[in-house]
């Protein structure tokens, strides 16, 4: 070997040495809680956005997914299920999930979606210095139950009595459940409050309504009524009942109107704090984030179908209309 080759050799040798010791990146592990139904729709929100960020499912991260389909049993014992799998981070979405999560795990950081005042339910210290190893996003789903009450009544002014269905052991459902009766009473709506404790409950509940029963179907903030709506929707239209609920992402099931948010926008705004903490940064050090786009969305082909004639002020200050 000449004297040329032998340095041609020596070098090849220093520019390969780090490929050889190099380990292939890690891809970190997000486990997710949601309660199912339409909340599926915020995991793949965050997704997305975790994807505009930069972080592809599959070559970055993976995904731990659980969905508890309504059922606010065992919340804990899924969360430690996941930090036994070792995942770097844990997306909860809704209140419910996030408070379990948080009391069932110590060290590990958590990004959550509530739709509780997160400082009042003792997920955080405050807004701006969340402390510990929580932060995320809120939208007030609680505030949003007055304003939903009043655009039924404004849709159905003959409207007398509304039937609501409430989870007893969902502490955030009472609250919201007191919110509704005092706008229903100062509406002169007689709410029906029907209890559940799953989301086949709400389903069976749906069906053993009498015809004439009640006027329409409300929606407060109820973890376990509002995964059931895809399977009461069409239960609702064969009983002729009209629905608003919360939920824009159902309206073109078939739902007469949704005041509330898009919860695939809310995955996305969200998915920014996951990204961040992935890289590094400490939960403590991102201050909550309120997600306020809120909407109002009209079906007029159910309004049709059901006899219905939407105010026109009430059309123009929608932002989703279904022709």
């Amino acid at each position: 070997m000449t004297k040329l080759q032998s340095i041609c050799v020596a070098f090849s040798c220093l520019l390969l040495a780090p490929l050889a010791h190099a380990q292939p990146a890690k891809l970190q592990r997000i486990g997710v809680i949601h309660e199912g139904g339409p909340y599926e729709a915020t995991v793949q929100g965050m997704v997305a956005g975790l994807k505009q960020s930069g972080l592809v499912e599959g070559k970055h991260f993976l995904l731990h997914v659980r969905d508890l389909k309504g059922s606010l049993r065992d919340i804990e014992g899924v969360a430690k299920q996941l930090v036994s799998e070792r995942v770097d981070l844990l997306f909860t979405v809704t209140t419910s999930v996030t408070l379990a999560a948080k009391k069932a795990t110590r060290d590990i950081p958590i990004v959550f979606y509530a739709g509780s005042d997160p400082v009042r339910v003792g997920l955080v210290k405050s807004y701006a210095k969340p402390g510990d190893r929580l932060t995320g996003v809120h939208q007030p789903a609680v505030d949003l139950v007055p304003k939903r009450l009043d655009i039924l009544k404004q849709l159905l002014p003959g409207a007398r009595r509304v039937v609501t269905f409430y989870n007893v052991e969902n502490p955030i459902s009472a609250q919201s459940l007191a919110e509704a009766r005092g706008v229903a009473a100062r509406l002169g709506i007689e709410l029906i409050e029907r209890p559940v404790r799953s989301v086949d409950d709400v389903v069976a509940g749906v069906r053993a309504l009498r015809a004439g029963e009640a006027d329409a179907y409300f929606q407060t903030t109820d973890v376990t009524v509002f995964v059931a709506t895809p399977r009461i929707i069409d239960l609702a239209r064969e009983r002729r009942l009209p629905m608003l609920i919360g939920d824009l992402n159902s309206l073109q099931n078939g739902v007469l109107a949704a005041y509330g948010v898009n919860y695939f926008e809310v995955g996305r705004f969200a998915a920014k704090h996951v990204q961040r903490v992935l890289s590094g940064a400490k939960p403590q050090d991102l201050p909550v984030e309120i997600y306020d786009q809120v909407q109002l969305g009209l079906n007029l082909r159910v309004a049709r179908e059901l006899g219905i004639t939407v105010p026109q002020p009430l059309i123009l200050r929608a932002d989703l209309v279904i022709r």
